[in-house]
């Protein structure tokens, strides 16, 4: 099976004091040991970049530029990187009007078309409920809490 992560277990993944690190830490351990391949795609990311240069008053880790770039250059290591595809924003593009997705939820789809371009089965992140309705539109995924694994 392959995994996508959300910019969700990226954020734990690059904040040891976070109290959801070990989780995110342990479930990433264990589907490598499983020999499950955990991918990231450019677009968690462009994401990861948001949240992790942004000020922590405003729910973000508050890192410098280049903190947050050798996170990101050490996330692109451990993880193999989906390509940006012309196959992905048809796959959004049906998705978002499916289901009649709007606002912040439209980045959400983009991962779960990511998902499908790719056919990568299974989306590990902590915002389950994010992605619940989406779950089962095309293809399908499996969205997965870093806690079950």
């Amino acid at each position: 099976m392959a995994y996508l992560l959300d910019t969700s277990v990226l954020g734990r993944l690059a904040n040891q004091a976070d109290a959801q690190y070990p989780i995110a830490d342990r479930a990433v351990l264990e589907l490598h040991r499983r020999g499950e391949v955990v991918h990231v795609a450019p677009h968690a990311l462009v994401e990861f970049r948001n949240m992790a240069t942004r000020a922590i008053a405003l729910n973000g880790l508050g890192l410098s530029t280049m903190d947050t770039e050798s996170l990101a250059a050490v996330f692109e290591a451990a993880f193999p990187l989906l390509p940006e595809t012309p196959d992905i924003y048809p796959a959004w593009k049906a998705l978002v009007g499916a289901l009649g997705i709007i606002g912040k939820q439209v980045h959400d789809a983009r991962l779960v078309a990511i998902c499908h371009a790719h056919a990568v089965t299974h989306l590990l992140t902590f915002n389950v409920s994010h992605f619940t309705r989406m779950a089962g539109f095309g293809p399908g995924v499996v969205v997965v809490d870093p806690a079950a694994v």
